[in-house]
């Protein structure tokens, strides 16, 4: 028999902690957005539509590269305190790549990675 495999993933539109549960123990990983605007001085150069074009690439790619971890688990789990989880569960839900994966949204606050990880196992260790 298959065991199931888990991620949890708290994420904002910068940064998502991956968060494997394998046998009660978390295997945690980071990733970062890359900044859409790295140089500060050019943003006021920048129009608003153009800017705002920059920011959703930006997202897009971001949760292309989660897209690729999130697509080796059977259960997922994403939480965080931004439309960022949102976001990335409805781009998921169109692609049928991601149709025998059980994706939960939750949400959550700023948390430590302590936080993270206890909520995570929370989440997936049976009553």
């Amino acid at each position: 028999m298959k065991s199931v495999t888990q991620l949890g993933i708290w994420m904002d539109h910068s940064i998502a902690y991956t968060m494997e549960l394998l046998n009660d123990t978390i295997i945690s990983n980071k990733l970062e957005s890359t900044p859409a605007f790295p140089d500060q001085v050019e943003n006021l150069r920048l129009d608003e539509s153009l800017m705002h074009n920059k920011k959703q690439n930006q997202y897009a790619d971001f949760y292309k590269k989660l897209s690729y971890i999130i697509n080796d688990y059977d259960e997922v789990l994403l939480f965080g305190p931004t439309d960022a989880k949102s976001e990335l569960f409805k781009l998921l839900k169109e692609n049928h790549r991601f149709e025998k994966v059980k994706i939960t949204v939750q949400s959550a606050d700023m948390m430590s990675n302590n936080q993270q990880q206890a909520f995570v196992k929370d989440f997936f260790t049976p009553q």
